[in-house]
């Protein structure tokens, strides 16, 4: 056996080794990743308020904390107003269930000739079997709630803290990341820190005016409908439907139909059918342009950049994907070469034969591509100068053709001059 095949051998088990490891860690540790990503990107939106307050005297960290004071106190506010406002309408709902159970009893009674009573149908549901197994159920699982609710406040405060860490030391951590690199590619680092922070600012600036759009349009209908707290209810629309991907539209949805049943069950149904059309309206004419003038992309690539990113991250790469794919695109720009496009005419969709008149065409097409063709008139708009018309010109314009090329040859030199004195003597 070779000297050397032990020593492979152990070598590639090392590697193997290694890169299960790296694997395994790169696996556990894929939570953490992604929430220093959001909040990389959150400390990037908030980084023009930062800079502007720096700018003005106050120190960064300062700058950040009032920044976030601020983010926190709003959220705050507006999440208590709507928890107030659901606990009343849910206490509302449950006085009012058993006027609405009536009413919809009475009318499947008479629509379908049944017999069916309230009390009934409250004695079989409260001693059904599925009904008992369900609080068995709900009883066990209270624990796996609880945890799940601690686990989401954990990753809120980690958030927060690598968010405010980014924003707050942003000129270090530049300093510290460009201390390792050339000069030429500092350059480069700090003009994509910089398109970042533009592209994130554009994106969320776009959120927020379709937040605006639909929460407007949201209040209307509440309004008119005469649903309480229509402004709430807008406010509720338009932010979470923005700023919480995937399932941000049917959470914002929910909450009015909610509300339009407790004044009456038909103007739930309205208000279902509104969300779904407006939804339509928002996804396929007001986010690509909007997204499209702010960020400057593509609405087909922004469109594929969310699916794409829903496919890797889920919900938080629908979230990031077009700010990222628009700092790429911006960044990559600076290095791809760009040439004058050409007057062809298949670069604007038209085909060549275009330029040639309908009548020649349709005498092509029923002579056949061998049988001889007669020319355009020069006169014809569009007419060019073809192969077919140079062999079917008359005998005269083509002595008049080398008339004029010898005149020109003639103007060229004195050549030309003593030929034309030569033919006058003869």
């Amino acid at each position: 056996m070779p000297r050397w095949l032990p020593r492979a051998m152990v070598s590639a088990l090392l590697l193997i080794a290694a890169f299960q490891l790296a694997t395994w860690a790169f696996h556990q540790l894929t939570g953490l990743l992604i929430n220093v990503l959001i909040a990389f990107f959150l400390a990037l939106a908030i980084e023009p308020a930062v800079s502007w307050m720096s700018a003005h005297g106050m120190r960064r960290g300062a700058a950040t904390g009032v920044v976030f004071l601020g983010v926190i106190v709003v959220a705050a506010g507006f999440v208590t107003l709507l928890g107030s406002m659901l606990a009343g309408q849910i206490q509302t709902m449950v006085e009012d269930f058993p006027k609405y159970l009536d009413s919809v009893i009475n009318w499947v009674n008479g629509t379908f000739r049944t017999d069916l009573s309230r009390l009934e149908i409250q004695d079989s549901l409260v001693h059904s079997d599925w009904l008992q197994r369900y609080v068995q159920n709900s009883a066990t699982g209270v624990l796996n709630i609880s945890a799940q609710v601690l686990g989401g406040l954990f990753q809120l405060l980690t958030l927060l803290l690598f968010s405010f860490y980014f924003a707050a030391d942003g000129p270090r951590l530049r300093r510290a990341l460009c201390s390792v690199l050339p000069p030429t590619r500092q350059a480069e680092v700090l003009r994509a820190w910089e398109i970042a922070v533009d592209k994130t600012g554009g994106y969320l600036y776009s959120r927020g005016l379709m937040a605006l759009i639909s929460g407007v349009a949201h209040y209307i209908l509440l309004q008119a409908l005469g649903v309480p707290y229509a402004p709430a209810l807008g406010v509720w629309v338009g932010l979470v439907s923005q700023f919480i991907p995937t399932i941000g539209t049917y959470l914002a949805g929910a909450l009015p139909m909610l509300i339009a049943f407790t004044v009456d069950p038909w103007y739930a149904v309205w208000v279902l059918i509104f969300v779904v059309v407006y939804q339509q309206f928002e996804n396929y004419l007001l986010q690509p342009k909007l997204t499209a003038r702010t960020v400057d992309i593509h609405p087909a690539v922004a469109f594929g950049s969310v699916i794409a990113g829903t496919a890797l991250l889920g919900a938080v790469g629908a979230l990031i994907a077009i700010p990222a794919v628009a700092t790429l695109q911006a960044f990559l720009s600076a290095y791809v070469k760009r040439y004058d496009v050409t007057d062809d005419p298949r670069v604007m969709g038209r085909r060549s034969h275009e330029g040639m008149p309908a009548l020649a065409r349709m005498r092509g097409a029923l002579h056949g591509p061998n049988e001889p063709r007669t020319a355009p008139s020069a006169d014809a708009p569009g007419a060019t100068a073809t192969p077919v018309q140079e062999a079917v010109r008359p005998p005269a314009a083509q002595d008049g053709a080398a008339g004029d090329a010898t005149e020109g040859d003639d103007e060229s030199g004195g050549d030309g001059a003593e030929t034309r004195g030569n033919q006058r003597d003869e």
